[in-house]
């Protein structure tokens, strides 16, 4: 199975190289999504072959272009902060080679380490065990005909994560891989660990009982 790793950046330049690094393979299609990076972001990826499209800024707006253009029957969505696990592609064809598994995720784990990244990483485990609910900066993948089936990802200014994994859920089994996907706590150090997660908690309520994505977003400042 061909997998398409779709990458969506805003001035990645500090940390794409190491990202663009770990998904690096045979067989991989690497889609960078710009939107209109003013560093070094676009120089990088093409350097490391990566297929670079434009785009009007947006997370949900850069990982449907992407997407659309992809043409591996698996997609991956992967933050551009957020490095894979050694053998990840491998792992994540075995898992897919099961026709009733629509997509996955992979594990959590923060590049920084200390009690408070132990702590938040304790409350991941939780809420994974009571619903299963992975967020994007966990890489998740799904089947290509899943996410058209489904209509592409949703163009919302936030919680599009959670609509992929929705749809994912409606069209087979998620599956978990014990592989890390190491992501940087970068958001917890420039908005504040405790605001962070009381955006993260207020934006899960808000998608969970349909309220207005607009103003889920105006609230926890996205």
């Amino acid at each position: 199975m061909t997998i398409s790793v779709v990458i969506p950046t805003l001035n990645e330049g500090a940390r794409l190289a190491d990202t663009l690094s770990s998904v690096r393979g045979e067989g991989l299609e690497i889609i960078v999504v710009d939107g209109g990076s003013g560093d070094e972001t676009v120089q990088l990826a093409h350097e490391a072959g990566a297929w670079v499209l434009k785009s009007d800024r947006g997370r949900a707006r850069q990982l449907r272009i992407g997407s659309e253009q992809a043409t591996g029957e698996i997609i991956l969505f992967l933050h551009a902060d957020t490095t894979l696990d050694q053998g990840w592609d491998s792992a994540v064809r075995e898992v897919m080679s099961d026709l009733s598994v629509a997509g996955g995720a992979f594990k959590f784990r923060f590049a920084e380490r200390g009690l408070w990244s132990n702590w938040i990483e304790f409350w991941v485990r939780v809420r994974m065990a009571l619903w299963c609910l992975p967020y994007g900066d966990q890489a998740l993948f799904m089947r290509r005909e899943v996410l058209e089936r489904m209509g592409g990802v949703p163009i919302v200014p936030v919680m599009e994560d959670l609509d992929l994994v929705q749809g994912i859920k409606r069209a087979g089994e998620l599956r978990m891989l014990p592989l890390v996907a190491t992501t940087s706590a970068r958001r917890y150090h420039g908005r504040g660990t405790f605001r962070t997660i009381g955006g993260h908690l207020y934006g899960l309520l808000g998608w969970a009982l349909g309220w207005d994505r607009q103003r889920i977003a105006e609230r926890i400042g996205r």
